[in-house]
């Protein structure tokens, strides 16, 4: 068992690899932790890269992946892709729904065969309170196409976005989740997660603080480099930001579904450690590179 394995098994860090595809997006959500938005820097992975990093975490010991953003589906490779993965390891893909037309859904199809979920946000029952969070015509957008997705199979996740979960309307609450089981998607498959003092959402003034302890370690890798989370590649003012603000009350990473208390699936505690040589080795660095608790710079 190889040492990443070891610490898959124990609980010291997550079983899902994460790859950032991209940095650009279609919207300009006013939380972004990554500042996406039609004109940033790409910063794309590259679709060979990421299948060769997925076939060595697979073979480290990782049982899961996923794929985030920017937004995902605005690379026109991004269904085969994930077909790709999908075939590899359960793998689920983040995405905002506004691009899926009728062309994008057909080359999704595969995907229904698949051990694949595209988890797509959606902030709140009301059009104008989710618009005026992620963008125009978003809700509608995203109403349309989660049930041609369901239709064809494949599977879909929800995930709301709130300045803070514990303190939501539960009459709210109650209306978002009725609205998701309308479109297909039922209850164990919507999770809830606080907005992350970062990126955009630093400079709006929005979100809970998360620091190294609120952060699951879920290793994450990038264009720059590689991270401890997905929470990690984080840009403000269009600059890189590599270091976690300090302290929260909320665990960054915690999940809460209708009808239940918040899920808390990381590590139990204990000590959290991403073996740099195997990281190294994946990223096609020299052995003995420092990795950073949070980032590795690219030389």
């Amino acid at each position: 068992m190889s040492p990443i394995a070891e610490q898959i098994a124990s609980g010291a860090i997550g079983e899902r690899l994460w790859f950032y595809a991209n940095y650009h997006c279609n919207l300009r959500c006013t939380y972004c932790l990554t500042e996406s938005a039609p004109e940033v820097d790409r910063r794309e992975f590259g679709r060979e890269q990421i299948i060769e990093r997925a076939r060595q975490g697979k073979g480290l010991g990782f049982t899961a992946l996923g794929v985030t953003g920017g937004e995902p589906f605005t690379l026109d490779y991004m269904p085969e892709l994930i077909a790709t993965l999908g075939s590899e390891l359960p793998t689920v893909v983040l995405s905002n729904a506004t691009v899926f037309n009728a062309r994008r859904l057909r080359e999704m199809e595969p995907l229904a065969d698949l051990p694949v979920h595209v988890q797509i946000s959606l902030d709140s029952p009301d059009p104008e309170d989710n618009d005026e969070m992620r963008g125009p015509a978003n809700f509608r957008k995203v109403v349309e196409a989660v049930p041609k997705l369901v239709e064809r199979g494949i599977g879909v996740r929800i995930a709301t976005t709130l300045e803070d979960p514990e303190a939501a309307d539960p009459r709210e609450m109650e209306r978002l989740c009725e609205l998701h089981r309308s479109l297909g998607v039922p209850d164990e498959d919507h999770i809830v997660r606080p907005i992350i003092n970062r990126g955009r959402a630093q400079s709006n003034e929005m979100g809970v603080l998360a620091g190294f302890e609120q952060l699951d370690p879920e290793l994450t890798l990038t264009a720059d480099g590689a991270f401890y989370s997905p929470f990690g590649p984080t840009v403000r003012g269009g600059q890189a930001r590599h270091r976690p603000a300090h302290l929260a009350n909320h665990r960054a990473s915690g999940r809460a579904r209708c009808g239940a208390g918040p899920d808390r699936r990381g590590p139990p505690g204990g000590e959290r450690r991403i073996d740099r040589h195997q990281v190294n080795v994946m990223l096609g660095r020299p052995v003995g590179r420092r990795i950073d608790s949070q980032q590795e710079k690219s030389s």
